[in-house]
């Protein structure tokens, strides 16, 4: 089982993966800073005037709740496209690894056929120098 982990570790095209790597790692970098750099949204109420009637506190209040929440779905948004962009960025590479994989199984196949008739051929030419 571990030989078999070995040889599809081996097909990995390193190269391309070690030059895909910083893209990948950036766009993970900056979809996580500003993630982690915005605040739990707040809410406003606590800076309503108590002079002024419950409903107008009410509708003041609202109208902030719907204006935080605006915002929240604007950066969600964003954060929503970032993501796509490195899920693609991530999916790009993906194909790009399955498609050497496959290369490099047809490759595997075509050597082991080659072997088995350079085998062949030398097994027939042993058989004609033993028999003179």
């Amino acid at each position: 089982m571990a030989i078999g982990w070995l040889s599809i570790i081996q097909l990995v095209p390193w190269s391309d993966v070690i030059r895909n790597a910083p893209k990948v790692a950036e766009g993970a970098k900056k979809l996580w800073d500003t993630v982690s750099r915005k605040p739990a949204p707040e809410l406003p109420g606590a800076s309503a005037q108590p002079a002024l009637p419950p409903e107008v506190q009410s509708i003041t209040l609202l109208r902030a709740q719907l204006a935080a929440a605006e915002a929240a779905i604007s950066d969600l948004h964003h954060q929503m496209l970032e993501s796509t962009e490195l899920i693609k960025a991530l999916a790009d590479q993906n194909t790009q690894l399955i498609r050497r994989v496959e290369a490099n199984r047809i490759r595997v196949l075509w050597l082991a056929g080659i072997t088995v008739i350079v085998g062949v051929v030398a097994a027939i030419g042993l058989a004609v120098t033993l028999a003179r």
